[in-house]
């Protein structure tokens, strides 16, 4: 109705504009009219120069240049005359249009339709961004593929804990008749790639209700107040569906912490959309059975109001899965491709800890490529080991020019590493040594547990220490040089050394005392420090650099002992590029039978000596 008053005024002011335009012009620049007495007397006295004729009407232009218009009763009497003083003679051209009258008459019409198109404009587009909202707000997983709790695997105990969601979406009455409130929102917090969205939507294929799906980040534009308009326009859409489910993904998008005192136009955009989300999530009556699930990889930064009961009620935490979980997964996703016959996923599920839902997904889908590209009827073993290798340590760079030095250096460096890894007691075991540059890295040594780690020993830490500072001490044994190649693993270790430190208790010097937080979310983040004196500062410098040197120290003097061991790693891998730990073995032996033969001789020739 607005919109209807504002434009009719608007027709109205243009229309007056234009006419008093059209008017105040037509007078300004109307020609002078003459009667047709004085038009013969200026004849007579020579002062007309041209004549233009019309049916009724004649117009003249005087020797001064100035144009009258004038009523000639018999024009046709009247050329003789003109043809006798000389006077130049033109007519109106037949078919012609009077284009400045339709020009002025046509002026005010064309500004009245451009306001009313404009108008028109600004209605669409204010009607475009609400469907806009609802488009990309609703959205109906219905027909097609359906996802289920069959589809997910991995994560048995969030699937235990949303089934009574699913009994109360199909069953409704059975806890209503209890007084019981089933829980008004559920979020589920983990790692990226663990299989929250994925959880999500076969809560709803489950259930087989509508499931409304957003993101967090399609509730805030550049425009103010759509934020929150969508979320109303969201919730509105799924109470008329319930029971339903509504699914917002990565919630702390628009649900982080609201800040204090005035805000940007940004953060109190946010800040509105977030409003309207708590509003709504406290608004669903009894009868409205509706089910928001959220989630989130930064938990951390959600606003309070947002977790307390009554709106998240249940916070679900999605961990990278155990061995078992990762079997499960791999045999979920393995059902997709054509398997050969020595194919074992529990050995496939056993080298890879720490591996999420989505990185095993990938780990198949880059063996079958790999297979693929090799023109094979089915995925082997071999296959899966190669799509591991790239997704641990990068694409080969197959193209990489690296001079002879240099690839000594390598060989030498991850000769260290494996050497280390092979000799010390708590260490994992070596997965496999390659001097190919992968990713950023030129070389590298793989080393995968046995077992999922879930805490860490000060040993097992130490030898993880004594392991990063085996390519340095290698060079300098067998190279007599320091090059940068061991930059990053000094940074590792200094990074579990000041842990064991500052956050961990594993020093007797500092003691069991923690001046580091970790970081609240699944993300990698920087832990925060808490506050200590400048003393506490330098004895944890000083206790750090200890542990680096004692490690070092130790590394060096296992490669010493090992040295004819490195010698023979190192000019192996120059030839071979890249070693399991089964052809370590064979060089060590190899090595050791070499030495051996070397003791040999010298008590024999020392035994000669004797007697002699």
């Amino acid at each position: 109705m607005k919109i209807f008053v504002r434009t009719l005024i608007l027709i109205v002011v243009t229309a007056v504009a234009g006419t008093s335009v059209f008017v105040i012009w037509n007078i300004e620049n109307r020609v002078p009219s003459l009667s047709y007495n004085d038009f013969i007397v200026a004849l007579d006295h020579g002062e007309v120069v041209k004549v233009e004729l019309h049916k009724e009407h004649i117009l003249y232009t005087d020797i001064f240049r100035r144009q009258y218009i004038s009523f000639s009763p018999n024009i046709s009497e009247l050329i003789p005359t003109l043809l006798e003083k000389n006077v130049v003679i033109t007519g109106e051209p037949q078919g012609h249009l009077p284009w400045r009258d339709i020009f002025l008459f046509a002026f005010p019409v064309i500004i009245i339709l451009i306001a009313w198109y404009s108008l028109l404009s600004q209605r669409q587009s204010e009607d475009d961004s609400e469907n806009f909202a609802r488009e990309k707000a609703v959205n109906f997983k219905q027909g097609g593929k359906v996802v289920t709790f069959r589809d997910v695997a991995g994560i048995s105990e969030a699937k235990d804990e949303l089934l009574e969601i699913i009994d109360f979406l199909q069953k409704p009455k059975k806890f209503s008749r209890l007084g019981a409130i089933i829980p008004k929102g559920i979020l589920f917090q983990g790692p990226p790639g663990t299989g929250k969205t994925l959880l999500a939507l076969a809560v709803a294929g489950e259930a087989g209700v509508p499931f409304y799906s957003i993101s967090g980040s399609d509730f805030v534009e550049m425009f103010v107040g759509v934020g929150a308009s969508r979320v109303r326009d969201l919730f509105k859409e799924a109470k008329k569906n319930s029971p339903c489910i509504i699914f917002i993904d990565e919630i702390d998008a628009v649900g982080g912490h609201r800040g204090s005192g005035a805000a940007s136009s940004g953060q109190d955009e946010r800040s509105q959309t977030l409003n309207a989300l708590l509003v709504e999530m406290d608004g669903f009556s009894s009868d409205e059975t509706v089910i928001i699930l959220a989630a989130t990889n930064r938990p951390d930064i959600l606003d309070p109001a947002l977790l307390r009961p009554g709106r998240f009620d249940r916070q679900i935490n999605i961990l990278p899965p155990d061995v078992t979980g990762r079997l499960k997964i791999l045999e979920v996703h393995g059902r997709k491709i054509q398997l050969a016959d020595n194919v074992d996923f529990r050995d496939i599920a056993r080298s890879t800890p720490g591996f999420t839902g989505a990185e095993l997904a990938s780990l198949v889908n880059e063996a079958a490529i790999v297979a693929g590209r090799k023109r094979k009827k089915s995925v082997n073993l071999q296959d899966f080991e190669a799509a591991k290798d790239r997704i641990l340590m990068g694409v080969e760079r197959k193209n990489m020019v690296i001079s002879p030095k240099d690839r000594e250096t390598m060989a030498t460096h991850e000769a260290g590493h494996a050497i280390l890894a092979q000799f010390l007691p708590d260490a994992d075991p070596i997965h496999k040594i390659t001097i190919i540059p992968r990713g950023k890295a030129l070389g590298h040594t793989l080393q995968l547990p046995q077992a999922d780690r879930h805490a860490f020993s000060k040993e097992y830490l130490l030898c993880r220490i004594v392991i990063l500072m085996g390519g340095r001490a290698a060079e300098e044994i067998c190279l007599n040089q320091q090059t940068t190649g061991a930059e990053d693993d000094f940074y590792q270790a200094v990074k579990i050394a000041s842990k064991m430190v500052c956050r961990w208790g594993m020093n007797p010097k500092i003691g069991t005392v923690s001046y580091t937080k970790m970081a609240e979310g699944f993300l990698d983040g920087e832990d925060s420090q808490s506050i200590f004196s400048e003393d506490t500062a330098r004895t944890i410098d000083r206790e750090v650099k200890k542990i680096i040197d004692n490690c070092y120290a130790k590394a060096k003097n296992i490669l010493i002992d090992e040295k004819e061991y490195l010698e023979s790693l190192s000019e192996m891998l120059l030839i071979n590029e890249t070693f399991d730990r089964e052809e370590m073995e064979i060089v060590y032996d190899c090595s050791l039978k070499k030495r051996n033969k070397q003791q040999e001789k010298e008590s024999m020739a020392t035994t000669t000596d004797h007697v002699e």
